[in-house]
């Protein structure tokens, strides 16, 4: 069945919808401003919400002016990384890559036109970066994404992405389909993808898929502070990345982890 001929019901549609816009807010949302961004009738808006804190999924203040995202998400959210067979390997391989290079490590998924962070090593280095477990960011903005995308056709990756321009986080994030078929074409050419504070301000970033499902679904990267993110020190932490990302991706074919 595609998925034209499936026929949505309206209020798991929209109950999805508030977890998401939750899940994406920095802390409580007021009721007012969910409304706004969902533009759901205020009836209906406010009986799902009742439902929603009496059931965990979300928790209001005690003035019910403000919701944000409840105990049960969590432990639901928690439950994809715990099924995940890939991930235990993956994290010690970070753990490795993060003594080696030095640098914060990340491992995330592509999911449409974004990456899913499932994991994150921090550098013990005070100028770190981080990035949350679940973070979802546009895959167009990240070199994890980019390494990602770099395995797709043109085709593939134009009917993933958002039309031109493409959604900026900073002001030096590629705008448009041509710009970054011309950085995946060079991600392809060099096996590693590179960011310069196209994500956050002040970083650089390098990224490299892991080959154990073709096209490849997952990646790995580093994050360097940019007034380290040399080309010398790029390749550097590209040739490391790679080594350990062959390692696991051998060893979960091995494993039979597709």
């Amino acid at each position: 069945m595609t998925t034209e001929e499936i026929r949505l019901v309206k209020s798991a549609e929209r109950t999805l919808r508030i977890l998401e816009v939750l899940g994406d807010a920095r802390g409580p949302m007021s009721v007012t401003e969910l409304h706004k961004q969902t533009g759901y009738p205020r009836s209906s808006l406010h009986q799902l919400l009742h439902t929603m804190i009496a059931t965990g999924w979300i928790e209001s203040t005690n003035d019910g002016a403000m919701v944000g995202i409840g105990s049960r998400a969590l432990l639901v959210g928690t439950a994809y990384l715990d099924r995940d067979p890939a991930l235990p390997h993956a994290i010690r391989t970070l753990e490795v890559i993060r003594e080696d290079s030095g640098y914060t490590c990340h491992y995330a998924r592509l999911e449409g036109a974004s990456v899913i962070y499932l994991a994150t090593r921090e550098a013990i280095a005070p100028s770190r970066a981080t990035s949350r477990v679940g973070r979802q960011l546009p895959a167009h903005a990240t070199s994890l994404g980019k390494a990602l995308l770099s395995e797709l056709t043109a085709t593939e990756v134009s009917l993933e992405l958002p039309s031109d321009p493409l959604p900026a986080l900073t002001a030096n994030t590629v705008g448009t389909h041509a710009a970054l078929a011309e950085e995946l074409a060079e991600a392809r050419r060099r096996g590693y993808s590179i960011e310069r504070e196209q994500n956050v301000l002040g970083l650089g970033c390098v990224g490299v898929p892991v080959p154990y499902r073709i096209p490849a679904s997952d990646a790995i990267s580093c994050s360097i502070p940019i007034a380290r993110c040399t080309d010398k020190e790029v390749e550097r932490v590209a040739a490391i990345i790679r080594s350990h990302v062959q390692q696991l991706a051998t060893l979960l074919r091995s494993e039979g982890i597709r």
